[in-house]
């Protein structure tokens, strides 16, 4: 165990970039949408920021919201209650309108094509997507492309903050994330718990795991970090417990902070049968991104 805050990027540089979001062709979700930086170069400039493979079509970038996680609406093909909600929300917070989607979740047609944005953003994680607070409006054109920007600034004009104030994306920290915008997303999650919020349909104290229906979008809504452990699960098809199985997947069982110490997700989880819970509190963990 290792004191909170080991995995901290202190001295991260936070970035304006600017550019533009698309969603035709694409599947966007409660959290995380493409966007076409002006100047690619300014993306590379990040940590890290030769992770970034930009769409040969469009040289669209995928973007993580940073401090959210929405409930899933096409992981591994499956989804979970709320995630349309969340998507929905999302696309309108944006500024897109008439969205339509084929079969598989690809966004068909949307007005306008195209809705001017910037991203604040200091890296680039391990799947090649910035970690990015995402804001639109007059609020998109605040700094010049490249400016050097201080985070905290951007929490209460970004799509982040209303998805997180309106109740439609969990609260999910990061290590990477400073300290104070962390505060500020605490504050926020704090006060959307309402009817209709992930936090009022939240059953990641307990549930029944047997089928994929158990979490699926007529299920129980877990934590979507919960949710994407247990898809693998099931798809694994094992004769292991969740918990067995989720303690032999190294990295993928997640180190994370919790109350001031560093652990890991399945040490944060009890198992009696069927039966899983989480059994700390969600706003209360950080995970750690090296």
């Amino acid at each position: 165990m290792v004191p909170i805050g080991a995995g901290q990027h202190s001295d991260m540089a936070f970035t304006w970039i600017r550019g533009r979001l698309v969603v035709v062709g694409y599947s966007p979700d409660g959290d995380s949408m493409r966007f076409v930086p002006d100047d690619i170069a300014t993306v590379r400039g990040l940590e890290n920021g030769g992770r970034v493979e930009p769409s040969k079509r469009d040289g669209s970038i995928q973007l993580r919201l940073d401090a959210i996680d929405a409930p899933e609406t096409h992981y591994q093909d499956q989804a979970q209650p709320l995630g349309v909600e969340a998507r929905t929300t999302l696309l309108d917070a944006v500024g897109f309108r008439d969205v339509t989607f084929d079969d598989g979740g690809t966004v068909t047609a949307a007005t306008p094509d195209s809705v001017p944005a910037a991203i604040c953003a200091a890296l680039v994680e391990v799947n090649g997507r910035p970690v990015a607070l995402l804001v639109t409006g007059d609020a998109a054109a605040a700094h010049e492309d490249g400016a050097e920007v201080d985070p905290a600034t951007v929490v209460d004009v970004s799509v982040n903050a209303t998805q997180t104030s309106n109740g439609r994306a969990y609260l999910t920290l990061y290590t990477s994330t400073p300290e104070p915008v962390r505060r500020r997303f605490v504050e926020l999650a704090a006060a959307a718990t309402g009817p209709g919020s992930v936090w009022a349909a939240d059953r990641s104290g307990g549930f029944t795991l047997t089928t994929q229906a158990d979490v699926g979008p007529d299920g129980r809504l877990i934590l979507p970090k919960l949710f994407r452990r247990a898809t693998d699960y099931l798809r694994a098809d094992t004769s292991d417990t969740f918990l067995e199985w989720l303690r032999a997947q190294g990295a993928d069982d997640d180190p994370v902070e919790a109350a001031g110490r560093r652990t890991i997700l399945s040490a944060l989880i009890t198992q009696d049968g069927d039966r899983i819970a989480l059994t700390a509190s969600i706003p209360d963990l950080v995970f750690v991104e090296d």
